[in-house]
């Protein structure tokens, strides 16, 4: 049987992403969750049905905890629609991002995971969708130059940024990242 205490439910996820990104997918274990979690042993699998599961959901929670705070998004909604706030706005993602860096190298490692399990690709597959449409509809609504295809062009170039800023970060100095986000904004949004 499966339990429901939804705060323990959390913690074990945010444990599993800890361990994810520490020890990768396949040091991904019910044991190993519940030691990071600081609980005791056999408390993951009373919570999840499986390993699959429990990845199913700590790639969910990543994108949870991603999420802008609810001050940002009034922030930007008061802001200016032009490029500079583009940039800002972008650079602001970046940064938010890569914060959570035990959280996104976890998702990087559901990833490669997810070519080898169908049902998390699958899962995956349609949260990483929503996730570009709700960017592109947030775009459209929002008054911000640049269309579809500029947003989606962001996505990508910015995701492999902080890709090479978690994992190789004397690659490029704070300074080269700055002027890259502001480059990749000025170079793919094209002027109003």
């Amino acid at each position: 049987m499966v339990r429901r205490n939804d705060q323990r439910r959390a913690a074990l996820v945010d444990a599993a992403i800890e361990v994810l990104a520490g020890e990768g997918a396949r040091g991904l274990t019910f044991r190993a969750v519940d030691k990071e979690a600081a609980v005791p042993a056999g408390t993951a699998s009373n919570y999840f049905a499986s390993r699959d599961d429990l990845l199913t959901q700590a790639g969910a929670r990543v994108y949870e905890r991603l999420q802008p705070d609810e001050a940002t998004i009034a922030r930007l909604e008061s802001a200016d629609r032009d490029r500079e706030t583009y940039v800002g706005l972008m650079r602001e993602l970046v940064d938010r991002v890569a914060a959570f860096r035990t959280g996104y190298l976890a998702l990087l490692e559901l990833r490669l995971e997810a070519t080898r399990r169908p049902a998390l690709r699958k899962v995956l597959t349609e949260r990483v969708r929503a996730d570009v449409d709700a960017n592109v509809a947030y775009h459209e609504s929002s008054g911000l130059p640049g269309d579809t295809m500029a947003v989606k062009l962001l996505m990508l170039t910015l995701n492999w940024l902080i890709v090479e800023q978690l994992t190789l970060p004397d690659v490029f100095s704070a300074a080269e990242r700055e002027q890259l986000v502001r480059a990749a904004v000025e170079r793919i949004v094209a002027a109003e």
